[in-house]
């Protein structure tokens, strides 16, 4: 829409106001004067502006408290760098929907709160550190208040980023009318995708199988889900899809109108419908950048640490039966790319692939120690270094398999939209072995959208733990999982790549066939 004006909106189903079985009367809906959308480039620049502006606000208001209340300079620098890290910590700039510094207010002492009780032991008595505190903190709320003042100023101005609203229900329609009525939220107003509906206020774009494509056509930042006629099964993988292309996504939830609704700083009030942004730290570039430097600073002094014992593990590998010290398997990495996964050889090299059995395994007389230690696969810490895969992560599987679960598995597509790696989630639960596959898929899936450093830390720790255990009891293959259906229970170990002698449910039982 451009220009500034009234538009029309017969028969346009609302939530407030029309009664059950009456025809909603016609409704006469501001338009709020657009200029041409800026350029993604242009948008990204005026956006980091802003979070700047806020950001000069809390430096100011952190220097007033450090100046009316004097204190030593080693306390002085130790709680501003402490409230700076803190506020940063918090995320208290990210520029939500509605700027509201009173809301703030709590989330901003709290943190202002803590660096001043961590500055505290340092600062010695009489550093002044609690009243610094006291006074950043409401200098802070009152400086926002004008600092908001001035991004919603902005976002009226233009400043607002392209939405779309999958879903094409009743909801959907209250969120466009409020998105073009209320320009200080910053949205920008694209279309809808899903069902076609009555009367819809915006263009319908496209079905949801579609999203994705549609995302990246109109160049979307935010999406929206507002459900509608889709079901909630077809609406998951594609949104998994769709956080792919760095787009952000809200939920406005089931029942918000009895106050069935999440709070937090991750709840935005749009003109009375709650929208939650959908937390995806594993798949935003940052947090990866990072994650792949801590990868190859893990992955590499392990190597180093391990070399002596690697270097054992070979020779008694070479001297315990004739064939290559080293396995080499093609597997499905992130985003469906092949890689090649190097394991110390425990089987040997007559094992045919397509024939194996637990119960007809013949390990090699060194081999079922390395897999009972998990020795065999210190040499995937290489395909770490080279960035095949990752210290944490779902664990890889083989190309025809990988084929095959994608499309008999729900969510298994899904778990490849990060690196693969040497332990997960799924594996420190006892899922491994034969074991239910959909747990195990539910799990890598349940790490990707919740993933932390410190959650890797914790797998970690696990991992270690789990070395002396066995799999999980009470998890057996469902009947309706594949693994059970097609290859039969002994297979089932197989596919996990372990078995009873693998604590991790890491090794591989796909070794090299017959010639």
């Amino acid at each position: 829409m451009s220009g500034q004006g009234t538009v029309t909106a017969p028969n346009l189903p609302s939530m407030r106001g029309d009664r059950p079985g009456q025809r909603p009367s016609p409704r006469t809906l501001r338009v709020v004067g657009t200029r041409p959308r800026l350029t993604p480039g242009t948008l990204r620049r005026r956006l980091a502006l802003a979070i700047a502006l806020v950001g000069l606000g809390d430096v100011a208001a952190l220097s007033i408290a450090l100046t009316v209340v004097e204190g030593s300079l080693a306390s002085t620098l130790l709680f501003g760098g402490f409230a700076v890290t803190g506020l940063v910590a918090i995320g208290s700039y990210r520029l939500r929907c509605t700027l509201s510094a009173l809301d703030d207010a709590p989330r901003l002492a709290g943190a202002v709160g803590v660096a001043a009780l961590a500055a505290a032991p340092f600062a010695g008595r009489g550093s002044g550190v609690l009243l610094q505190a006291a006074l950043l903190v409401p200098s802070i709320v009152i400086i926002r208040m004008f600092s908001y003042a001035t991004v919603r100023a902005w976002r009226r101005r233009g400043l607002r980023e392209p939405a779309i609203i999958a879903g094409s229900g009743h909801v959907g329609i209250e969120l466009a009318e409020v998105i073009e009525m209320h320009p200080e939220f910053g949205l920008d107003f694209i279309g809808f995708v899903g069902a076609p509906f009555p009367d819809l206020p915006g263009p319908l774009l496209g079905e949801i199988a579609r999203l994705p494509e549609i995302v990246s056509e109109h160049r979307a930042r935010r999406v929206i889900v507002a459900f509608g006629p889709t079901r909630e099964a077809d609406l998951i993988t594609v949104l998994r899809t769709a956080m792919l292309r760095a787009v952000q996504v809200h939920i406005v939830p089931r029942f918000f109108e009895v106050g069935v609704a999440p709070r937090g700083s991750d709840v935005d009030d749009l003109w009375g419908i709650p929208v939650y942004r959908v937390r995806q730290a594993a798949l935003q570039r940052w947090a990866w950048r990072f994650k792949r430097a801590l990868d190859v600073a893990v992955a590499g002094t392990m190597l180093l640490l391990a070399l002596p014992v690697m270097a054992m593990a070979a020779v008694a590998v070479k001297f315990a039966s004739p064939g290559p010290v080293l396995f080499r398997q093609r597997r499905i990495g992130q985003h469906g790319e092949e890689i090649e996964v190097l394991k110390f050889r425990t089987l040997p090299t007559d094992h045919i692939d397509d024939a194996f059995n637990t119960a007809e395994a013949r390990y090699h007389n060194i081999g079922w120690f390395l897999r009972r230690s998990s020795i065999d696969e210190l040499p995937q810490l290489w395909n770490v270094l080279r960035g095949d895969m990752s210290i944490v992560g779902p664990r890889p599987e083989r190309g025809y398999l990988v084929e095959q679960f994608n499309d008999e598995v729900y969510g298994y597509r899904d778990r490849h939209r990060l690196p693969v790696g040497l332990t997960g989630w799924a594996q420190v639960h006892g899922l491994r072995g034969e074991t239910s596959l959909r747990e195990r898929v539910r799990f890598d899936n349940h790490y990707i959208e919740h993933w932390s450093l410190w959650h890797d830390f914790v797998i970690l720790m696990r991992t270690v733990a789990a070395v002396f255990q066995s799999p999980a009891h009470g998890s057996s293959p469902d009947a309706g999982d594949p693994q059970r259906q097609h290859f039969g229970v002994a297979a089932t170990t197989a596919f996990d790549n372990s078995d009873e002698t693998d604590p991790l449910g890491t090794s591989d039982h796909s070794h090299p066939r017959r010639p």
